[in-house]
């Protein structure tokens, strides 16, 4: 959901998932919380508590979490502070997903190298932050292959 942090995914969508009995889930939050300021720490944590709810709410789901993509390098991400200090912020972050998903169980599919060359091939939706819709369909591609 555009403009979602993990205390949103938390209040509004998290309980959701015992409802759909998933089998499989995808799981890609972190931008906002690095927009909004969010610690290292309490995205840790945060991220602790959605896997955790996800493997009581959807025990038989295979979980697969993804970085985030370097937005740093779209046209909006200067907006968003120094470029090169949001994009450190952005592999951190990722960083932090990745070994909470691997404490979690959850797959991590590493489509960042994926992310960044879109990015610098300025692969953005019309709103100049977004990815665009070939970006995700290579996200897609890429994800289908490792599952």
């Amino acid at each position: 959901m555009n403009g979602y942090t993990t205390d949103d995914l938390i209040e509004a969508e998290l309980s959701l998932v015992a409802s759909f009995r998933p089998t499989l889930v995808t799981l890609l939050i972190g931008a906002n919380d690095i927009v909004r300021g969010e610690s290292e720490d309490r995205y840790s944590q945060k991220l602790r508590s959605i896997h955790e709810r996800i493997r009581d709410d959807a025990p038989v789901a295979r979980v697969v979490a993804l970085p985030q993509p370097d937005w740093s390098l779209s046209p909006a991400g200067s907006g968003f502070g120094d470029v090169a200090v949001v994009a450190r912020a952005i592999e951190r972050f990722n960083a932090i997903a990745r070994d909470e998903a691997e404490r979690a169980g959850a797959s991590w599919v590493d489509l960042f190298p994926l992310m960044r060359e879109q990015g610098r091939k300025k692969m953005f939706a019309t709103d100049g932050l977004h990815p665009s819709a070939e970006a995700y369909a290579g996200w897609a591609s890429e994800l289908g292959r490792a599952l």
